[in-house]
């Protein structure tokens, strides 16, 4: 239940933000351009807060309100189509305004979507993060990764050219190339430090076709060492300690099966939830016996597992080969969140086509609750975590609203590119058939997300 209110608190504010921005560009570019607002509603709708203020240089009263249901908002304009306009209005209603005017307007929520992505990136590149450098395992030998001669302790330098810093950049940047390219460029320097290039040949292969992730389907993992089950430290009051486990200690045998690895270790624990366990460990060259009742905790399919509250002595050598911290002092760091708004939204796009075309699986599609999930573990593990996450669905959200659907922004847009080539707007009948369209495909992908949504939560 803990969980399921931390996330939907983070969903909250994530989507507040994002909707408020969105919103904020159709208000801020209509005031500048004369256009009368009357109401600015972040959420739909029964108002639980509203407060009225005078802005613009006319000085309209604009009723400002926080809305009951938080999936969206508007920003309401004067408009003859939906109520009586005096005749000294009429040149402030948004319908009476010229083609270039009312295509500012709407473009400009999506615009404020993509604007908002590169503040945040920027923040993220200044504020730096640790992440995992783009390492990578021994792909199974029936992968797409094994037949392009991808090999253990491979680390990535490029991709079709482009500098790779991450595991994170690596993938991205191969889903991207893949979706569309048959071959793709891949520059390594291999375990022996020889720098090579290998080529992914993806061929005809639909790599969005099935659900799930794409990259590991090819057969790219991060690589990571084997590293003996040493203990750095114990949780206070955890199993552990109370136990007797100390700092330092090494693990040698749980239940008396011998083990030598960290994730072999935590594997046999987690799957010992509120079991009687029998721990050896070596300290000081001598081995001792601790016998102890693993606690349960759900992990997040909601399954219990076991755990005994320990850390894992990490060896600064391999911190150092396994991680890389990415920064930026202010200046580069602008081009990069550019950049990286540019190259996210041209992904979103790519992958959003392939669906339309039948070419990615729908079980792809996340909605609500997953975007709620992610919301809530991005912001548990860290500011910059939590912004990386709301600069990519910000990101989303300028794309989707862009889509010549009708009743979405990039619906409106389709409309004023058929006034401008007919040299008049489209019929009443016409906008009205095609928002009920529209309507209807928002719908039907509402639904496909919450069946999906709905699959993974019971999976």
């Amino acid at each position: 239940m803990a969980d399921f209110l931390n996330n939907l608190l983070f969903f909250i504010i994530a989507l507040g933000v994002l909707v408020t921005f969105h919103e904020f560009g159709h208000f801020w570019v209509a005031l500048k351009l004369g256009v009368k607002v009357q109401r600015f509603s972040v959420g739909f709708g029964k108002a639980f807060y509203t407060y009225k203020r005078k802005v613009g240089k006319y000085q309209d009263e604009v009723e400002f309100s926080l809305a009951a249901i938080p999936l969206g908002g508007y920003v309401k304009m004067l408009d003859e189509r939906v109520e009586d306009v005096s005749e000294d209005e009429k040149a402030r209603a948004f319908n009476t305004q010229s083609l270039a005017v009312r295509s500012a307007i709407v473009f400009a929520g999506p615009l404020a979507n993509f604007l908002l992505a590169i503040v945040l990136y920027w923040f993220v590149f200044v504020m730096g993060t640790s992440a995992f450098q783009p390492i990578l395992a021994e792909p199974p030998a029936d992968s797409i990764a094994a037949a392009s001669g991808f090999k253990a302790e491979d680390l990535v330098k490029q991709v079709n050219d482009k500098d790779i810093m991450t595991m994170t950049a690596f993938r991205l940047a191969l889903m991207d190339a893949a979706i569309s390219d048959a071959q793709i460029k891949v520059s390594v320097t291999d375990k022996n430090n020889t720098e090579t290039i290998r080529y992914v040949r993806v061929g005809d292969k639909k790599i969005l076709d099935v659900e799930g992730d794409p990259v590991e389907k090819m057969g790219f993992n991060l690589w990571l060492p084997v590293i003996p089950p040493a203990i750095g430290q114990t949780v206070a009051g955890g199993v552990a300690e109370k136990a007797g486990i100390l700092a330092n200690d090494l693990i040698v045998a749980v239940n008396d099966k011998p083990v030598s690895s960290w994730t072999e270790t935590v594997s046999l624990i987690s799957a010992s939830p509120a079991k009687k366990m029998r721990l050896t460990v070596r300290r000081d060259g001598a081995e001792k016996i601790f016998e102890m009742l693993p606690a349960a905790r759900k992990n997040p399919e909601g399954v219990d597992e076991g755990f005994i509250g320990v850390y894992l002595l990490r060896p600064e050598s391999v911190l150092n080969k396994l991680y890389t911290t990415e920064q930026y002092s202010a200046f580069p760091a602008i081009a990069e969140a550019i950049e990286k708004t540019w190259s996210m939204s041209a992904l979103t796009l790519k992958v959003l086509t392939r669906m339309l075309i039948g070419e990615a699986a729908l079980e792809n599609i996340s909605g609500p609750l997953t975007i709620a999930k992610f919301a809530g573990e991005t912001a548990g593990i860290g500011l910059v975590e939590f912004l990386s996450f709301l600069a990519v669905i910000s990101v989303s959200l300028g794309v989707l609203n862009l889509l010549p659907v009708p009743v979405l922004d990039g619906g409106h847009l389709l409309f004023y590119l058929f006034e401008f080539i007919k040299g008049k707007p489209l019929s009443e009948k016409a906008q009205q058939y095609g928002q009920q369209v529209g309507m209807m495909l928002l719908l039907m992908l509402m639904s496909v997300a919450i069946f999906n949504d709905i699959q993974r939560l019971f999976s």
